[in-house]
């Protein structure tokens, strides 16, 4: 797909151009200007801890979006399938079809990130919550019920942080426990019959021993009809419990404990028909077998008819009908529980302790043709577990801030896959392969960071780590009709993987107001083991694939206009190595290395407060693309050539918003709020199939409005999300070029309005 370089160059040189040029601006002290701007209905200052210590925003020298638990309500974000809709160059698809669970993520950034969801293939995003690696896919799809913040970090993170984070990584932190007693509770319902609830509560135990505790549920209707069984898919029905403890002894000593358990029970994915391969031999032999009039004999090459006895486009209803008659359902458990610590030695030296141990079970019955045929259907049970360990000793000097930490993580996962296919000469019923593996996972890394302010305007960065990995896979692969011959040895294989990271930055303050960097950081994903076949492999050894790496340049600048404006700007190239890219082998899709490829773009985050209580918002992600090589993958069918564009790497994403806070006598504020999201036309796939590709571009409206007590301390929120009622892709797979021939996809909900009543106590 061409792109515009040319754009691209000019927009890059202006922007930072304009960035560039000194601002006069009084000095002001963080806190100091922190309190003025909110008695001003300024911009607020922004704590981060992208670099594991705690920051102002501005003083950041990387690309970071941030916002707040308040800010989140405001712009109707419930939770991380949302989250692109005010990030730039960030991309999330909560229906991940390999897996056919609701909760599988597909999470891009800057056109890096990992289309399978499986336990086999890592995130290429790494996901945090409270500073904890979650090591799935499955389970990153979730609700953002009692949260403080969430920082996204653009760009990969392979100094600082655990592992994965080739593409970078989300930061989510939930509420910490108040001082006093008190909470909220919150009632929600919307499109659909949603209904959610929600309740939190903090509750002291003594001086020193504080708790929080939270409930959550969510109940909606699906939004795809199953004419078969009358199942709506789509839908939801979870909920969540969480509690925290926290005890400080002493002022240097701080021990948090945090439990959290989610449950989720469903229907199954919203994929309906795509397309299908007419002239392929599978769904020939499926439409012969079902008694398709004019179908002689096996092999005929008598073109499909317009028949519902036939696998053919007869069985495409639209993007909200399924025709599939396989059995759905999709569920999750979820919990864990961490023990964070941190002790100030002094006044210098910090030492930090996280200690994590999590489970994830989950189930995904899908329907892969969503016709009553046979054609491919698969059926995952997954149940897996993890540990982590991370130690950071963080020195504060005068001029120098450094992290020196260790990081251990171990996770085994039990996969038990259950294919359905009728490849000729199969029986009408077609014939079952099962996909069943043990996967586990040993990553040990030591990284180290440090920060020397040269002056008071100048400083440099400089950051290393080692990480080393085994993973081992156990398959126990065969046909049930022929269960003594196995696809591979039912013993364990194992690989180990060693890499070295890098990043290096160096920032310059020009004015009190302007505070320009430059980067370079390095990212790592190990490679691995395929975990599905669909036949014997003539190895004897499971195809492997290897790790892929990302070396990243940005320039950057942030930009504080006293307390009425902020921009912040990025520029980046990434040169993108050994790419992790599905292919299918037979029907089976296979993890290879692809090839090469450059990423380049700009991403820009703004706000504007031109009087007080007014708020224009918003930023924008241009990425431009290219597969700079190819590799050869004998014995495997893919359409990715060096004209292909990456998946889920948009051309342009922008968001703006404005809203006005009006005061009504001394108790109420009524603020409106219109925001309008674009996104442009981009690809699901490394083969860039246009059947199930969002081919056009999407531009959305929301509105929202909030009447808010601050003295009796209750809010009532009531807004409508893709007010035009745009109706379009969000993901899909396709098989459309192998034996089965068929593609699937997944459309967006459409329009949603929902009113939520909240009360504070």
């Amino acid at each position: 797909m061409p792109r515009n370089r040319t754009r691209f160059l000019l927009l890059s040189s202006v922007s930072l151009g304009l960035l560039a040029t000194p601002v006069a601006a009084q000095p002001a002290d963080p806190a100091t200007a922190q309190n003025s701007r909110a008695d001003t209905g300024g911009i607020e200052e922004i704590v981060v801890t992208a670099r594991r210590v705690e920051e102002n925003l501005q003083d950041t020298p990387l690309s970071v979006s941030a916002f707040t638990a308040a800010a989140l309500e405001r712009a109707q974000v419930s939770g991380t399938e949302n989250l692109d809709d005010l990030t730039p160059n960030l991309q999330i698809a909560s229906v991940a079809p390999l897996s056919g669970n609701n909760s599988a993520a597909q999470v891009f950034i800057r056109g890096i990130g990992q289309t399978d969801a499986t336990s086999v293939v890592d995130p290429g995003v790494g996901l945090y919550i409270d500073d904890v690696y979650m090591g799935s896919a499955v389970g990153g799809i979730l609700d953002f019920r009692d949260i403080a913040s969430v920082q996204v970090l653009r760009g990969p993170q392979g100094t600082l942080f655990g592992r994965n984070t080739i593409g970078g990584a989300i930061l989510i932190s939930t509420t910490e426990p108040g001082e006093h007693f008190g909470g909220l509770a919150r009632f929600t319902y919307g499109t659909d019959n949603l209904v959610e609830g929600f309740g939190a509560v903090d509750l002291p135990l003594s001086e020193t021993l504080r708790s929080r505790w939270s409930f959550g549920l969510r109940k909606r209707d699906g939004y795809v009809h199953r004419p078969f069984d009358g199942a709506d898919l789509g839908d939801d029905n979870s909920y969540t419990l969480q509690g925290k403890l926290k005890w400080t002894p002493t002022d240097r000593f701080t021990a948090t404990m945090t439990g959290d358990y989610t449950r989720e029970n469903e229907n199954g994915s919203p994929l309906v028909f795509a397309a299908i391969n007419e002239t392929a031999t599978f769904p020939r032999v499926v439409s012969f077998r079902a008694g398709c009039p004019g179908m002689a004999s096996i092999g005929t090459t008598v073109p499909m008819i317009d028949d519902p006895r036939c696998a053919n486009d007869f069985w495409n209803d639209g993007p909200f009908t399924a025709n599939g008659t396989f059995p759905l359902k999709s569920t999750l458990n979820n919990w864990g529980a961490s023990l964070r610590a941190e002790y100030e030695a002094s006044d210098l030296l910090t030492f930090k302790s996280i200690t994590a141990y999590r489970e994830l079970h989950w189930t995904g019955n899908r329907d892969a043709d969503n016709t009553p045929f046979p054609i491919l259907h698969t059926e995952y049970r997954s149940r897996g577990h993890q540990f982590s360990q991370e130690v950071q000793s963080i020195v504060t000097a005068d001029r120098l801030t450094g992290v020196i930490g260790l990081f251990y993580f171990k996770s085994r996962t039990d996969d038990y896959l259950r294919v359905t296919l009728s490849p000729p000469p199969s029986p009408p019923g077609g014939t079952f392969d099962r996909n069943d593996n043990i996967v586990t996972d040993e990553n040990y890394a030591a990284f180290s960071q440090w920060t020397y302010e040269l002056t008071d305007a100048f400083s440099v960065t400089g950051g290393i780590r080692y990480t080393w990995e085994k993973k081992r896979i156990k398959p126990f692969q065969f046909n049930e009709g022929n269960p003594a011959v196995f696809y591979v040895p039912n013993i364990f294989f194992s690989r180990t993987f060693k890499a070295t990271t890098f990043s290096a930055s160096a920032q310059y303050r020009l004015s009190d107001a302007l505070m320009t960097y430059a980067n370079f950081s390095q990212g790592f994903k190990s490679g691995g083991f395929n975990g599905r076949f669909n036949g014997v492999v003539a190895s004897g050894r499971p195809p492997e694939f290897d790790p892929e790496k990302a070396d990243s340049y940005e320039i950057g600048a942030k930009l504080d206009i006293s307390s009425a404006a902020r921009i912040n700007l990025a520029a980046f190239q990434t040169k993108y190595k050994d790419l992790q890219f599905t292919y299918r082998v037979g029907t089976a899709p296979f993890l290879f290395n692809a090839g090469r490829a450059t990423i380049q773009g700009i991403e820009a985050d703004f706000q504007f407060v031109p009087v007080r209580n007014l708020i224009i918002e918003g930023g924008f992600g241009i990425l431009d693309d290219s597969i700079d090589s190819v590799s050869t993958i004998v014995g495997a069918t893919t359409a990715v050539t060096t004209d292909s564009a990456l998946p889920y790497t948009p051309s342009f994403q922008g968001n703006a918003a404005i809203s006005y806070t009006a005061e009504i006598g001394s108790h109420f504020e009524l603020t409106p709020r219109v925001e309008v999201i674009h996104t442009a036309h981009q690809f699901f796939d490394a083969g860039n199939t246009v059947e199930i590709a969002q081919n056009d571009d999407v531009t959305r409206l929301n509105i929202g409005l909030t009447l808010e007590n601050v003295d009796d301390g209750w809010t009532l929120r009531a807004g409508v999300q893709n007010v035009t009622d745009e109706v379009y892709p969000i993901a899909g797979n396709s098989s459309l070029t192998t034996g089965s021939g068929y593609a699937e996809i997944a459309y967006n909900r459409g329009r949603e309005a929902q009113v939520s009543f909240t009360k504070r106590f």
